[in-house]
């Protein structure tokens, strides 16, 4: 072994390490990995950055865009529709049709975007006929899969082993080539999943599920009767005369407020601004016991109304003022959305815009330019943020400019904690103050200690002494929350809840999200879309704690309540897909024969053999947008960014595999294992590897790093290059054994109750029915040998 090829190997071994431990976004590793061969010197600078400009590359980003076009303008919407009809009502017909019509589009468009586009209309069918939606969405991810094999344009991998043996000197596979061996494939997939498959899937009792509102079903799966209660507001309430977000029932102790009942009349999914009146009957989704939480507040004494302003002072610690500058980037962000506390290390105390200040709830104000932000922090950390470009006019304030400009005194209070309060031993996060009060906890006492801007890991003790900033209000409307009586009666029909104007429906972040990994408050869920999300299905958990706080994942079930104009509005959003056919957005139907048109001028010439198909897909995306079967800006939001960065980072890795000799030590290695049992068992080994490997590597990183192992294997063997290519390509797209293995898999795993195993347990015999097919059918077509 030389040591290019210990070099390669090793940055092989850390690329799959990373891409399995998920440690960095794969996007990132890949572009790692294309800078270490560079600078290594495994490739020269222009080939490391060649991926860019590789045909492969330029096709998927180009289909992409295609399949975008034909999406937006209904085409699969009409196909979709009109094979569906033909379903009935019994499983074992839809099963079929849904994996075939599924599998028909992919053909033709990305897979992950057919899955998306289909899976509000199999949730409506799920209502209709009563089965339930976990028999079905698992069969419609995989004939997704199943479908992508069966052309060059049907997944990322068929167009990137295409441009392998081109780079080779070879005769690329052209546009049909896949077709045999990949309907053979899929036409086993489908039997296997009608006659077997489905029986290993999970189902809920059926009688228990409603066949016609199909509304039971999210009732008894996220457990809303269980956990529904009634609430009243005795005459003396604080709550009296307070809106409803005022009374910090969801903030402070996780409760939805679902509806209010009031003179025998029920109002549902009440806004945010409804006024509460004394007799009012809340009616509660949570848990009761949540009211515990309460006894923090009681054990907390008002020392004073109006705190010392120098106590903001220490001698590391002051307090200064700076403006946002015209171009700052923070501009239109929240504190939440810009990291600020974690980026800068200070506190903002208030925002000062015009003659308005802004004392409370800053964490969800949106910036904007000439913001006055009123900071305190550690010496040097002030010092920092008057170099930085998105501030100007930097200055320390004295306290004066504290009581006449921001008259902060008004909103700092010392509160004491008493002998008894569920506060002690508790760290400053996990007491929630802020979150449960809108307050923040500027300076700590505790006997001789003075502790300014305490960090939140401080744990709280009986005596504390903290100065807080927020209203006193908000501390008494916590207090007066203890008041609200727990009523023990029957609860009123669940049904009440939702009518022609309000609906329970379940929603997830669409394939093309920008939102993942962002919170329900950061993204201002409530304030901008005017729905509730009463609970989050993940991996087979109902999340319903502090949800608001929890990071999104795609493949995250949302269970939304709220009116149903309103659930409409969030099916236009690009970032949400509401999983019920009449909340999507309609489609541009008049241009449905233009893009049609458009994508067949795309295939005809590559069929034919006279235009290549990255040249030939490229036009044609530049036609779409120029028909107006979609914008500029779809275009790229259809564009699935990761996957093109993935495949130009790892691009060179696969160049550098190959130049080095790495390629072909790997592949000696193969052949010394498994050549002596044959052709056959060598197919069969490379099917198994990748069958494998696309649990824990990106399928497309995964092509490019088994096409010059599959190539040097052939080599040295003497087996037929399109034998071994054509079955990685198709073992690579074969993703079927975990969620993770591919995105159609997990964006079904919210919607259809999903855990881990229940992919195993279905995803591992269809492996093996896949690897049979292709052992013996693949070589009929592409013989092995000769």
């Amino acid at each position: 072994m030389t040591p290019q090829i210990a070099l390669s190997l090793f940055i092989l071994a850390m690329a799959i390490m990373f891409f399995v431990t998920e440690w960095l976004p794969m996007e990132v590793v890949a572009l790692l990995v294309l800078g270490t061969v560079a600078i290594t010197g495994l490739v020269n600078p222009t080939e490391a950055l060649s991926g860019f400009s590789s045909p492969a590359v330029v096709t998927v980003w180009a289909v992409f865009i295609l399949s975008g076009g034909l999406t937006r303008t209904g085409v699969a919407n009409i196909i979709g529709r009109n094979i569906l009809r033909l379903a009935g009502k019994r499983e074992f017909f839809i099963v079929t049709v849904v994996m075939l019509s599924a599998g028909i589009m992919s053909a033709f468009m990305n897979n992950v975007a057919v899955a998306a586009l289909m899976l509000p209309v199999v949730m409506d069918i799920s209502r209709q006929t009563g089965h339930p939606a976990s028999r079905l969405l698992m069969p419609l991810a995989y004939g997704s899969l199943l479908g992508g094999l069966t052309t060059l344009i049907g997944t990322p991998p068929n167009i990137l082993i295409s441009e392998a043996l081109r780079d080779n000197g070879l005769t690329p596979f052209k546009f049909f080539d896949y077709t045999p061996v990949g309907a053979a494939v899929m036409v086993a997939g489908v039997v296997f999943m009608v006659l077997i498959g489905r029986y290993l899937l999970p189902s809920r009792d059926v009688t228990r599920e409603s066949s016609t509102t199909g509304q039971l079903s999210l009732r008894d799966r996220y457990e809303l009767s269980e956990r529904m209660f009634l609430m009243r507001i005795p005459a003396n309430s604080v709550l009296v005369g307070k809106k409803l977000r005022e009374s910090r029932l969801g903030s402070a102790l996780g409760l939805h407020v679902m509806g209010i009942i009031r003179n025998s009349r029920t109002e549902v999914a009440p806004e945010p601004s409804t006024i509460l009146f004394s007799g009012d009957r809340l009616i509660v989704e949570g848990r009761p016991d949540q009211m515990d939480e309460l006894s923090h507040w009681r054990k907390l004494e008002v020392e004073q109304r109006s705190a010392q302003l120098e106590k903001l002072f220490s001698p590391n610690t002051a307090v200064a003022e700076v403006r946002l500058s015209a171009g700052s980037n923070l501009i239109g962000k929240t504190l939440n959305e810009a990291g600020f506390h974690d980026r800068f290390g200070v506190n903002i105390l208030v925002i000062r815009r015009g003659d308005t200040l802004r004392r409370s709830d800053l964490q969800d104000e949106h910036l904007e330019a000439d913001d006055t932000l009123l900071l305190q922090g550690i010496g040097d950390r002030l010092e920092s943020i008057e170099k930085v470009d998105d501030f100007k006019s930097f200055r320390l304030v004295s306290v004066d400019d504290l009581e006449k400009i921001y008259r902060l005194h008004e909103r700092l209070l010392i509160v004491r904690i008493l002998e008894g309060s569920t506060l002690v031993g508790k760290s400053l996060q996990e007491s929630r103050l802020g979150d449960a009060l809108g307050m923040r906890v500027l300076s700590f006492f505790r006997t001789d200690e003075t502790m300014v801007m305490p960090e939140a890991g401080e744990l709280l003790s009986v005596g504390d002494r903290l100065m807080m900033l927020g209203k006193m209000d908000d501390l008494f409307i916590l207090q007066g929350l203890e008041q609200l009586e727990i009523e023990q009666e029957v609860l009123p029909d669940i049904n009440e809840l939702e009518s022609a104007r309000v609906g329970l429906v379940e929603g997830m972040l669409s394939p093309r999200t920008t939102l993942a990994g962002k919170t329900l408050r950061q993204i201002h869920f409530r304030e901008k879309y005017g729905l509730s999300v009463v609970a989050i299905w993940r991996a087979g958990k109902i999340l319903r704690t502090n949800i608001r706080d929890i990071a999104l994942r795609f493949g995250d079930a949302l269970l939304l309540y709220g009116r149903r104009d309103k659930l409409g509005m969030l099916g236009l959003e690009p970032d949400f897909l509401v999983l019920t056919e009449s909340a999507q957005e309609t489609p541009h139907f008049g241009k449905a024969k233009v893009s049609t048109l458009i994508m067949l001028a795309v295939l005809l010439p590559v069929i034919m053999g006279l235009v290549p198909i990255f040249i030939s897909a490229v036009i044609g995306a530049a036609f779409m947008v120029l028909f107006r079967c979609l914008t500029m800006e779809e275009a790229y939001r259809d564009i699935e960014w990761k996957a093109v960065f993935l495949i130009a980072g790892m691009l060179p890795l696969g160049n550098a595999l190959d130049q080095t000799g790495a390629a072909k030590f790997l592949a000696e290695g193969v052949v010394s294992i498994i050549g002596p049992f044959g052709p056959k068992a060598v197919l069969s080994g490379l099917i198994v590897l990748t069958f494998i490997a696309t649990c824990f590597i990106p399928t497309a990183a995964l092509v490019v790093i088994m096409a010059p192992i599959a190539i040097s294997t052939s080599v040295n063997m003497g087996i037929s290059q399109y034998a071994l290519m054509m079955a990685v390509a198709m073992a690579a797209s074969a993703s079927f054994m975990t969620p993770i293995s591919h995105p159609a898999n997990i964006l079904v795993m919210g919607p259809g109750g999903y855990r881990f195993i229940d992919y195993l347990k279905v995803g591992l015999p269809l492996s093996l029915v896949v690897l049979l097919v292709l052992v013996f059918v693949l070589p009929y077509f592409w013989p092995l040998v000769g």
